[in-house]
């Protein structure tokens, strides 16, 4: 794998686009960087890191889009692949929070945000923007974020950790021919925060109501069953969990 290093940039997702743009870039080349002034997260948040005690980056990976029922699979596989990193390193238990949070102990230590660009009908060229919260120390006014630091009260090799998730990245998709996609969907599941567990929800209007998550759609849908055995599907921006 190619790995660009940087010590400062507005994006990485934006730098490595801008990259692949002005000259041939293998799939799975990686930017990261150890402070990054204009990360964006889901929903369009800002992603804010402590310079030199996270991981920042993003991966290259070009795709036909024959290769996928849906985007989202690749969303589920690269979720996937982070927490199987991070299981080598801790003994903490992982979840993949809908759409794209990764949770240690009910705690958001990182996030993912994948950039699409369609360069023809079939060709899909997709930046995956990853940050994972390290060796952080202190989060003001995020009551519910966290890091692998304060949860284990110890160091992580930040390099490793990198490595280990764009390997595990790798193989997955290199195994998804031969496995299939519902290997991977039911593998998700299994890690699929608040999976069957009544929670609180808010639309985007601000109701909040009652319901119980059953799973996520191949084209990365929310099901809800709510209160009246009635079951609703939502989109990314329709519904945000509260926890």
């Amino acid at each position: 794998m190619r790995i660009i290093k940087l010590n400062a940039i507005g994006s990485t997702n934006h730098f490595l686009k801008e990259l692949s743009s002005q000259e041939s870039c293998e799939n799975f080349t990686v930017v990261s960087t150890e402070f990054q002034t204009d990360g964006k997260g889901q929903r369009g948040s800002g992603w804010l890191s402590e310079v030199g005690n996270n991981l920042t980056f993003s991966v290259l990976y070009n795709q036909k889009l024959k290769e996928f029922s849906s985007l989202f699979t690749l969303n589920i596989i690269v979720g996937l692949s982070i927490v199987e990193a991070l299981q080598l390193v801790s003994d903490l238990n992982f979840f993949i929070k809908w759409p794209n949070d990764i949770l240690a102990e009910n705690k958001k230590i990182g996030g993912i945000l994948i950039e699409n660009t369609f360069k023809n009908s079939n060709d899909v060229q997709s930046i995956i923007g990853i940050g994972l919260n390290i060796n952080q120390s202190q989060f003001e006014n995020l009551p519910q974020a966290s890091s692998l630091f304060l949860l284990e009260n110890k160091f992580f090799y930040r390099e490793a950790i990198l490595v280990s998730i764009i390997n595990k990245l790798e193989h997955n998709l290199n195994q998804l021919p031969i496995l299939g996609e519902t290997y991977f969907w039911d593998l998700y599941h299994s890690f699929l925060f608040k999976k069957e567990v009544v929670s609180t929800f808010e639309s985007v209007d601000g109701n909040r109501f009652v319901g119980k998550i059953k799973e996520v759609t191949r084209d990365g849908k929310l099901a809800v069953l709510q209160e009246d055995d009635s079951i609703h599907f939502y989109d990314i921006k329709e519904i945000k969990m509260l926890y």
